[in-house]
């Protein structure tokens, strides 16, 4: 990032002046220096840091939004992610209940360049964005949001560029040292412990104040949970019209019939209904163990020369255990109560088993225990050259690496099943927030009904490593301004490996009773969730009678069951991935035996920009016009296993056969742009500044979209196959910007702002789907055996199954292995069709515009004060939830509509923060406002989008600096203090697709400053 050189307005000198030495960048020292003899008044605390914010956002070339620590060590909030929330425009991502991800002015993500010193960093994940909570907040001195683009800023933000800042010791001279310590409790963790958190920080310089070292750490526990309840794989969508005569066919597998159902929309209208696939119940607990380090030495040995070394390390472990109970619908007959259209969805979904004629189905308890780890290094050097007057040079190079490895010998993740046969009928309340399950056969299912059933143990190993080297340049044409310069090269590398060890038991091993000694206690389910409530069930005049809700799951103990299993189950001939331990639970690091993928991605950057001051009047202005260069060059290389059958083992699930062999392709793909940029700003007067900006700028696609190669799923069921590939030849999103902003500087540390912004974005990645039969595989339920089984018995996958064994059990395709029915495809049968996800680039172009409104006031020196701000952003149409795309039931072409240019991530944000500084003692009250908003489309049958419902949370936090021990103060902070929970749904509110419950959590620390 160059720093800007301005002529400063008096109120600009001043506040720059209260700032002091601590924001003052090697571009600026001259000019610091100059004004040595002015009286610097110190001003610490939350006032400090939003005077250094609007000091930013004042001199900045374009848009431009800050955030500064407090005090050495001290952030505003206790991750870096929920700080920036508090930025106009500015949204983000929980995971866990904690800011993970952020998105700008409706832009997610992973359409936001996160940069860590002016460096772009690494990630682990398969997309760009980075993580924040990797990064601990004590180790950050501030963090800059570009919302507009000049030539000197690296591309691939397309919402904002932001760049967060640690501290630099030549900045502080002197010594400075914190210490701080805090317990952390945690309440969405159902039986965690009070977690320490610490953090450290030594600054001093030496040899008059020519070299100075820094070295910062922290350490911190979590405890924490969720309490989750899902409708898994989502919802199937089907227009009314259809599935009149339904008979349980592959076509119509989902859909209900007219007859029998309460309000259901009639046949022959446009309207479109739902069904859902599951009801799950999940109930998870985390201990995450972060450590976090960073040494920084710099060497000015003449004030035109200064070089800084930084070493940095990130590491952050997460453990994840989970019990959850769930019922698979098996879209059996079913009655059911409609909302009404135009877009339906079932109050009360059931389904009876017993009448009609249908044998018991499972209520399945699963359990969980995984771990991985993340971990980044970099090691940097920067050397900044004042040649002469006129010229300044400065050389950046960076090495940084990322990776995300499985810390458990049973996988990054796993989930090992048991079940009873005991539901005869099941239903689910979808009237409330939270979906109420209930079943007719046992609720209260005892360890001497559960079987073990279906497992997988799965390990992903993802690594990226980034060498950037910069070379930056200005040159002072005195009179006629200055002209910035620079070349940048960067090379990233991805590497993505996963394997499977999975296990299709889902008919169950063993006998009932085999189970009864295994550690587990059993506890309720619906008392976990006491912050969401649910629907009337048993109260319901249409509702279904003779029900039980589900209300009691057993958790078991995953070693215990996970040894018995393996101890008593292991098949006596093993197929497929058997894992380390040769008996297939548990997870394998066989990487070659499955999916190895590799992303190169090599980008050349020039730039040159020419900045000029002047005036209009007495108004004094400053302009900068530039171009930026880019090329980008991408290699991808894939390794997928190949498959050569199929096997239908349970009722639904068919499973994918394979030799070991795998495929190895190599894609590649380039493209260059030329990016032109202009701002203006002009100060009206000494306190009002207006700003125009106009840009171009990309964004590049997600790794794992660039990625070549197709992988499909080892398993599918009567939906048919499915997989995924990715395209090396995509282009970069295309954005061209407008920017207009009012900003009023009205007095030393209050300032109100109103902005409008404009983007024009093309080359969008969507999901293509080709339909494809790889492999040539013959698909057990679609030939004559099948056709035969559903014209002599009707839907039931079970009744198919054993009138197939009745009749065709003398075929070598049809025979018991292990207890287990399996029906392999043969020649006769129909060959299986994969439903493949591509990413393209599409020739839509989207308009999002909006306005940002910012006000921040200090009421003069009674220590109180506030700043509000407040987004609205406009992307078009909104989704058209009554649309189905994609085969076998499009009905774009009867409403005229595709949504093919409506776009995620889109909401209005708003923030409000009231504060008290004062007599020592230090409070904040934050609340933050999400509105609803599109997350994705393209679940299951129809397509179907998953909205995210609008949140709001309220945090605070409050310190006071003791008067007995001069640097010492104590603080309590609150997250989350109303215990407010997240809500997806589908296309009607009461398709809930997942309702998860994160609690509050509160820490008591110290901090100490010497």
């Amino acid at each position: 990032m160059a720093n800007k050189k301005f002529n400063k307005s008096k109120l600009a000198t001043s506040l720059s002046l209260i700032l002091g030495a601590s924001i003052v960048t090697p571009a600026q020292a001259a000019e610091s220096q100059n004004a040595e003899n002015v009286e610097v008044i110190e001003v610490r605390g939350i006032r400090s840091s939003l005077v250094k914010a609007m000091d930013i956002k004042r001199s900045s070339k374009g848009v431009v939004e800050a955030i500064n620590a407090e005090d050495i060590g001290k952030f505003p909030d206790s991750n870096l992610a929920e700080s920036l929330q508090r930025i106009s425009g500015v949204a983000i991502d929980r995971d866990n209940g904690e800011g993970s991800r952020v998105s700008v002015r409706g832009f997610g993500p992973d359409r936001n360049l996160v940069l860590l010193n002016g460096r772009q960093m690494p990630t682990s994940t398969g997309d760009r964005s980075f993580d924040f909570a990797n990064i601990a907040s004590e180790m950050i001195s501030g963090a800059e949001v570009y919302k507009t683009s000049d030539a000197t800023i690296a591309t691939g933000g397309i919402g904002a560029t932001i760049n967060i800042q640690t501290h630099r010791p030549l900045n502080s001279p002197g010594r400075t040292a914190t210490i701080s310590g805090k317990l952390l409790d945690d309440t969405s963790a159902e039986d965690g412990d009070i977690t320490p958190e610490l953090s450290g920080m030594y600054s001093e310089t030496f040899a008059n104040d020519t070299f100075g070292i820094s070295i910062a750490g922290s350490y911190s526990e979590r405890e924490s949970g969720n309490q989750r309840a899902e409708v898994g794989t989502g919802w199937r969508t089907f227009p009314a019209r259809v599935n009149q005569d339904w008979s349980g066919g592959n076509a119509d597998w989902g859909g209900v019939p007219y007859e029998n159902q309460v309000n259901r929309p009639d046949p022959s209208s446009d309207d479109i209904y739902s069904v859902p696939q599951t009801t799950i119940y999940r109930f998870e607990e985390q201990q995450r163990e972060r450590i976090n380090g960073q040494l920084v030495l710099q060497y000015a040995p003449t004030d035109s020369f200064t070089a800084t070394l930084d070493v940095t390390h990130m590491s952050n472990e997460i453990d994840v255990q989970f019990n959850d109970i769930s019922a698979w619908y098996t879209f059996a007959p079913s009655e059911n109560v409609w909302t009404d259209g135009p877009v339906a969805a079932p109050l009360f979904y059931s389904e009876d088993y017993e009448a009609n004629g249908i044998g018991n189905q499972d209520l399945s308890m699963a359990v969980s225990n995984s771990s991985t780890k993340a971990e980044s290094n970099s090691i940097a050097l920067n050397l900044q050259w004042q040649v002469n007057d006129n010229l300044n040079l400065e050389f950046d190079h960076h090495s940084s690496e990322a990776e995300e490895t499985p810390n458990s010998p049973y996988g990054s993740s796993n989930s090992l099943s048991t079940a009873g046969f005991v539901r005869r009928a099941a239903a689910t309340d979808f009237t409330g927030d939270l979906p109420i399950l209930a079943v007719r056969g046992s609720s209260d299912v005892s360890k001497a009904d559960m079987l073990v059933t279906g497992s997988f143990f799965r390990n992903e190993d993802n690594r990226a490593e980034i060498d950037q080297t910069q070379l930056r340049g200005t040159y002072e044409l005195d009179e006629y301004g200055s002209i910035d310069f620079g070349v940048s090269l960067i090379k990233a590398e991805k590497h993505n490996r996963a394997v499977q060890v999975q296990r299709n038991d889902w008919g169950g091993v063993g006998a009932a009773g085999d189970l009864t000694n295994i550690a587990g206690d059993i506890s309720g389910v619906q008392d976990k969730f006491d912050d969401v409530s649910g629907g009337n069930f048993e109260d319901h005049p249409d509702g279904p009678d003779g029900f039980e809700i589900v209300d009691s799951i057993i958790n078991w103990d995953f070693e215990a069951l996970r040894s018995f299993a393996a101890a008593n189950y292991t098949p006596a001939e093993l197929t497929g991935i058997v894992g380390d331990c040769g008996n297939q639970f548990c997870a394998s690091t066989d990487y070659a035996a499955d999916t190895d993928r590799f992303v190169e991605e090599e980008v050349t950057s020039y730039y040159i920009q020419w900045n000029y001051e002047g005036e209009i009047g007495d108004m004094p202005y400053d302009v900068h016009i530039g171009v930026r260069y880019e090329e980008t060059e991408i290699d991808s290389t894939s390794v997928v296993p190949i498959y050569n059958g199929a096997r239908w083992e349970g009722d639904t699930e068919i499973v994918l056969t394979g030799n070991g062999e795998r495929e190895s392709l190599s894609k590649s793909g380039d493209y260059d742009h030329t990016l032109p940029n202009i701002n203006f700003n002009l100060e009206v007067t000494d306190d009002i500044i207006v700003r125009a900006a106009y840009s171009e700028t990309i964004g590049r696609a997600a790794y794992d979209q660039l990625q070549g190669g197709t992988t499909v799923g080892t398993q599918y069921n009567r939906g048919g196959g499915s997989g995924s590939s990715g395209n090396p030849n995509l282009e970069p999103l295309e954005s061209t910007n407008f920017d207009l902003s009012f900003e009023w500087y009205y007095s030393d540390s209050s300032y109100a702002a109103i902005g409008w912004f404009k983007k024009d974005v093309e080359n969008w990645v969507t999901n293509g789907q080709i339909r494809d039969t790889l492999f040539n595989i013959r698909n057990p339920i679609d030939g004559p055996k099948y056709d035969a089984a559903v014209a002599a018995v009707g839907g039931d996958a079970g009744q198919q199954r054993q009138w197939i064994l009745d009749n065709f059990g003398d075929r070598p395709e049809v025979y018991i292995q292990d207890g287990k029915l399996i029906i392999e495809g043969v020649d006769e049968d129909n060959l299986v069709e994969f439903l493949i996800d591509v990413p393209v680039n599409d020739d839509i172009e989207n308009t999002f515009d909006g306005f940002e409104f910012a006000i921040q006031h200090v009421f003069g020196d009674t220590g109180f004060g506030f700043f509000a701000n407040y987004t609205m952003v406009d992307a078009g149409d909104d989704y058209n939830t009554q649309v189905i795309t994609g085969a076998p039931y499009d009905n774009t072409d009867i409403l005229g509509d595709t949504n093919d240019d409506v776009q995620n991530g889109i909401s209005d944000t708003a923030n409000l923060v009231l504060f008290y500084e004062n007599y020592g003692v230090s409070a904040r009250l934050a609340y933050n406002w999400r509105d609803d908003y599109l997350e994705k489309v393209g679940d299951d049958t129809g397509s179907n989008p998953t909205f995210v419902e609008a949140y709001d949370q309220l945090d605070f936090n409050i310190s006071y600096d003791t008067p007995w021990v001069e640097g010492l103060s104590v603080f309590f902070e609150g997250i989350n203090i109303t215990d407010e929970y997240r809500r997806k749904h589908g296309r009607n509110s009461h398709q809930v697709l997942n309702v998860t419950q994160q609690g509050a959590r509160y820490s008591l620390g110290v901090r100490y400053n010497f």
